[in-house]
């Protein structure tokens, strides 16, 4: 919760049911991380890619989408 994970690389990381409430991921390589039933509300994933991550179940209530890069590496402002 409120984690500081800017530029953070967790490439492949295991994050399955981690709580990153609020948690700032401006920047971040989360490129085929596992994020199931993951508790993402109110993060920063502004400029992230989340290429090819899993986001099953996770929760992405009030997440900040800006230029972020989606599972299927599309590019969005609104969300994946």
């Amino acid at each position: 919760t409120n984690a500081n994970l800017t530029n953070a690389i967790l490439n492949n990381a295991i994050l399955s049911g981690a709580i990153l409430t609020n948690a700032n991921l401006y920047l971040a390589n989360l490129r085929g991380a596992n994020l199931t039933n993951a508790n993402l509300e109110g993060a920063d994933l502004s400029g992230a890619d989340l290429s090819d991550a899993i986001l099953t179940n996770a929760i992405l209530t009030g997440v900040t989408w800006s230029n972020t890069t989606c599972p299927d590496a599309s590019i969005t402002n609104t969300g994946c």
